[in-house]
């Protein structure tokens, strides 16, 4: 595992990690709201290294990368933009897969805003919503998550410590274990609470966006989700003319940890499609 700095949008230090096949299908995993490139473990420390190029990082506000205390940092959707630009750049990465959690598909749609898609192989939603900020946006959060909003705001440690801790319930239909709730719970504490409120305090819709993109467009969304409506993942479909759907059973909103093998299976094989389409995947291969 190698660990870089890149320097994002308007110079935020980004913490960036790559593994796997360096000749292989390029896949950038984002990570969601208060976690961190720690939550994609079973993807960077699994099979897919074989044959693939795997790179991840914490988004700005998070885990080790820079904390901005200007609340301009967080609203502004070209710097989000920028962000992934410059690990897609600064890796030197051929069309990657862009693989997005929860929040992270509004993410990977201000880059595409900013950037275009001819620099990208697919896109993968895991969990995701694609709008925030509106009537509508909202309705597709459970009232399970809305409830905790007002504690990841909170300035007070114990308040806000409880309310993260509850969301980590929230990501799985199976209870956790001790050691991956410390494991996760470390990490979302680490994230400031104005950033927390400044995540959801923009106002995004990207229908334009899914309406005309060319790029395939996997969606994953676990029947089990408790925090994200399957109503959120149905809409994305219905409007993204390249996307397909699937619904893995037994799992939540964190499908790539709750079930990492099925999770793995379906991401080898959208990547091996779309490698296919212009991307070699050298199997086997040595990083």
């Amino acid at each position: 595992m190698k660990s870089y700095k890149i320097i994002g949008g308007d110079g935020v230090e980004l913490n960036v990690v790559e593994t796997g096949n360096l000749v292989g299908q390029p896949i950038v995993f984002i990570h969601g709201f208060t976690q961190s490139l720690h939550a994609w473990s079973k993807q960077l420390n699994s099979d897919l290294a074989d044959d693939f190029r795997l790179v991840a990082f914490d988004i700005r506000g998070h885990g080790e990368s820079g904390k901005p205390a200007e609340m301009e940092s967080y609203l502004d959707s070209k710097l989000w933009g920028d962000d992934v630009n410059a690990v897609i750049e600064g890796l030197g990465l051929e069309r990657p897969i862009l693989v997005g959690w929860s929040y992270a598909p509004l993410i990977i749609l201000d880059y595409v805003r900013h950037y275009g898609e001819s620099n990208i192989g697919g896109m993968h939603f895991v969990g995701g919503i694609t709008k925030l900020g509106t009537e509508e946006a909202t309705g597709y959060l459970t009232p399970d998550i809305l409830r905790l909003v007002p504690g990841f705001f909170s300035s007070d440690e114990t308040e806000s410590t409880a309310s993260l801790r509850s969301l980590i319930d929230l990501f799985f239909v199976n209870e956790p274990t001790s050691e991956d709730v410390s494991f996760m719970l470390d990490y979302e504490r680490a994230v400031p609470s104005f950033v927390r409120q400044a995540l959801f305090s923009r106002t995004l819709d990207n229908d334009d966006l899914l309406s005309t993109s060319t790029v395939p467009l996997l969606i994953t969304h676990g029947v089990g989700d408790r925090i994200v409506f399957q109503a959120a993942a149905e809409q994305i479909a219905s409007v993204a003319p390249n996307s397909e759907l699937h619904r893995p059973e037994n799992v939540g909103h964190a499908a790539f940890w709750e079930d990492a093998e099925v999770f793995n299976r379906r991401l080898r094989e959208f990547a091996e499609r779309i490698a296919g389409s212009g991307v070699a995947v050298a199997s086997n291969t040595a990083p």
